[in-house]
């Protein structure tokens, strides 16, 4: 993807760069990762009374009971994604106010995303369209069930935590493929769910907390 056209001004950007060197101390190694956070203005996903805290490293509230993620998380989630690899054909489940789309978008030739709540993805919607992603395509629907009709994914990001991860994701998942997503009820860790050729292989990484990953619409 091309530069995006959403501007950062002097204060944003010196706080963007300082959130970066804070992830590089927190462990994030992934430069892809990093370039892509450093494109992505995180204040333009964000109501304007929050942008003054868009770059601190914590979730902000997106309105409907949903928060943008914590950078750290988001670029946690990201770097496991492609740790020896390239994102390839990409699902996003829980696009909220697509700010991880438009990172997905700096890593992916291919980005389908998935929202529930149909205000979100009219929110998601407006906040990407000034960055004219063509390879960005954004559906009203049930994370839980996937897209199979485009099926299969390289890569399935989902940004809601459920007791185990979907049947449908994994069905969806293409040989060499990869899952990654937050599992557990009241203690969540992010789970690696990797597509080989003798079957499925699941990693246990990070205690994280997210939001529940329902059924259904809204």
């Amino acid at each position: 993807m091309n530069r995006v056209p959403v501007r950062f001004d002097g204060i944003s950007a010196r706080a963007l760069e300082r959130l970066l060197e804070n992830l590089r101390h927190e462990g994030i190694r992934d430069e892809r990762v990093l370039e892509a956070m450093r494109r992505v203005p995180r204040h333009h996903f964000v109501e304007e009374g929050l942008q003054p805290r868009a770059y601190d490293d914590i979730a902000l509230p997106i309105g409907f009971q949903q928060t943008i993620s914590q950078p750290y998380v988001v670029a946690r989630m990201l770097e496991l994604l492609l740790a020896g690899r390239e994102a390839g054909r990409t699902l996003e489940v829980g696009v909220g106010c697509g700010y991880q789309t438009a990172l997905l978008a700096q890593l992916s030739p291919e980005v389908y995303g998935i929202e529930r709540i149909r205000a979100l993805f009219e929110l998601a919607r407006e906040n990407l369209r000034p960055f004219r992603l063509a390879h960005v395509r954004l559906k009203h629907g049930d994370g839980m069930l996937g897209l199979p009709e485009v099926a299969p994914f390289d890569s399935i990001v989902v940004a809601a935590a459920a007791p185990v991860v979907p049947p449908a994701l994994i069905e969806q998942l293409a040989e060499g493929g990869r899952l990654v997503m937050p599992v557990g009820d009241a203690a969540q860790t992010l789970r690696v769910v990797d597509r080989v050729s003798s079957g499925i292989v699941i990693a246990e990484h990070d205690p994280v907390r997210f939001v529940p990953l329902l059924n259904g619409v809204g």
